[in-house]
């Protein structure tokens, strides 16, 4: 039996549905209270557990094989530290914990490319670059290099674990709408009015999910794998979009120092509206990293065949319009 934290967000649901067609028995942690509608009609067992609580995940992982850790937090926003903390590395630190009371066989630590120390322009982002918390971008890469760390102490204590860093993730079953996610909808309803310049590596969820098992399967104890997929820019990005939904792509481009400052307002708009902005300086800042990634290793090792990032696109959209036929959503409505 294996267990997955996190397991109705966008990774995590498409990793139960496809351990559920291989036949797996899967035990999902739900926050408590959390709606498990992504899980909704899949035969999985579910129960309440919090990372933050290890007494809760010790419930949680008792008699399981195997726990695919995936409960995270992300966040392009600034201010909310103290919670990407807590979730993010205490938790992953309660996961630990709970694997050796419990006994666990092996864990599998969903990281990230952000958790990477990032190399110079020019050079090809690959495994051996270390996780380095005090030489990333922005406090969500810190604590998941700093979780990243807690899982390698962790195996030096005796721990069987390994851990694959995904790179951006795209595609379908987004139900809770990520960053991605959102960017793709407000492009459907015409909400998308200028875009910024830039290029990021994105891969599909759906095979994200199949690295995951597959780094269960054969990934080396202790050992990292990118789940990398295909660099794109954002101006290719939008042409995918326009061919595979028909609504027009904006063309008008922002200047950088521009897209800053619509940035810093849409930040305050978000913290007196609630409103989630498309983009802030971090995202900006992604967006004009390296974003050279190799999968090599992956390939090799693990078997990893990640699919194109326009059939992924395409895919995605093809989602979102059959989400909407069922929600009253329409191409280009408000």
């Amino acid at each position: 039996m294996i267990v997955v934290t996190g397991a109705t967000g966008h990774i995590g649901n498409v990793l139960v549905r496809r351990l559920v067609e291989e036949g797996v028995n899967v035990r999902a942690v739900v926050l408590p209270l959390e709606d498990a509608y992504p899980l909704e009609g899949l035969p999985v067992e579910i129960v309440p557990g919090d990372v933050r609580d290890v007494g809760s995940l010790v419930m949680a992982f008792q008699g399981a094989d195997a726990v695919f850790h995936l409960a995270g937090m992300i966040s392009i926003l600034p201010g909310i530290d103290e919670r990407l903390y807590q979730v993010n590395v205490e938790g992953t630190r309660n996961v630990i914990e709970a694997c050796f009371r419990t006994g666990v066989k092996r864990l599998v630590y969903v990281s990230s490319i952000h958790a990477l120390r990032e190399p110079p322009r020019g050079t090809i982002i690959d495994e051996s670059a270390p996780f380095d918390p005090d030489s990333v971008l922005g406090y969500y890469a810190r604590t998941k290099a700093m979780a990243t760390l807690e899982v390698l102490e962790g195996v030096e204590e005796g721990l069987n674990a390994v851990i694959v860093c995904p790179t951006g993730v795209i595609g379908p079953y987004d139900y809770k709408l990520s960053e991605m996610g959102t960017m793709i909808l407000r492009f459907l309803k015409r909400k998308l009015r200028a875009y910024v310049d830039g290029a990021y590596d994105f891969v599909d969820v759906r095979d994200v999910a199949d690295g995951i098992i597959l780094a269960y399967r054969y990934g080396r104890r202790g050992q990292s794998y990118i789940l990398s997929g295909e660099r794109i820019t954002v101006r290719e990005m939008l042409s995918v979009l326009e061919e595979a939904s028909g609504v027009k792509a904006p063309s008008f481009r922002l200047p950088i120092w521009l897209s800053r400052l619509a940035g810093k307002i849409a930040v305050l708009y978000h913290r007196l509206s609630g409103a989630t902005p498309l983009f802030t300086d971090y995202s900006i800042d992604v967006l004009s990293s390296n974003s050279e990634v190799s999968n090599e290793k992956a390939r090799r090792e693990l078997g990893f065949s990640p699919r194109s990032v326009r059939r992924s696109l395409a895919d995605a959209v093809a989602w979102f319009l059959h989400r909407g036929d069922n929600s009253g959503f329409k191409v280009g409505s408000a």
